[in-house]
């Protein structure tokens, strides 16, 4: 497997990123996570949607809260051609928990805790702490990939400007 060293910061802490570096124009890879139900879910799910992939490191912390709370008021806006799907290594229990507790109701939480299939398929699997780094992924409808933001400090929010350029383009 491959492994980036120093690709992304914690604090200023270098650490190493596993899995191959994808670009726009790759397709996709498919991956398959778990929902809040414990219900195995995929990518492919979504075919023929515009998808947003924000993987974070976990919900339970403030970076990541507002991130997800802020794709979640985004994700209103967007319309039914639009999934937006939040990753991170948190069991499903504790990410249905955080859904409720925060009224998160647009976006779609998955758990990568038992293969980490989306971290390193997307290559964002923090080697030293098996959690997602922060990063944004934009897939068409057909599967390829249109946009990357691989956020290099995980302390900080992504840049959702260019993000959002990016699905509002695909989705019209």
């Amino acid at each position: 497997m491959v492994e980036r060293a120093g690709a992304v910061t914690i604090h200023g802490n270098p650490l190493t990123l596993v899995g191959q570096e994808l670009k726009v124009g790759d397709g996709a890879p498919d991956f398959t996570a778990l929902g809040n139900a414990l219900d195995p879910v995929k990518l492919s799910d979504f075919r023929g949607r515009v998808a947003v992939l924000a993987s974070v490191p976990s919900l339970d912390t403030p970076t990541c809260d507002l991130e997800s709370r802020r794709f979640n008021q985004e994700a209103a806006k967007l319309g039914a051609g639009v999934a937006v799907l939040v990753l991170s290594m948190d069991l499903p229990f504790a990410q249905k928990r955080w859904c409720g507790a925060a009224g998160v109701a647009n976006v779609q939480t998955l758990s990568d805790h038992r293969d980490a299939a989306f971290g390193t398929a997307y290559g964002v699997l923090l080697k030293e702490l098996r959690l997602l780094a922060r990063a944004v992924f934009v897939v068409d409808k057909a599967g390829v990939i249109q946009y990357v933001q691989v956020v290099k400090e995980l302390a900080n929010e992504p840049d959702y400007a260019p993000v959002l350029a990016a699905v509002k383009r695909l989705a019209s």
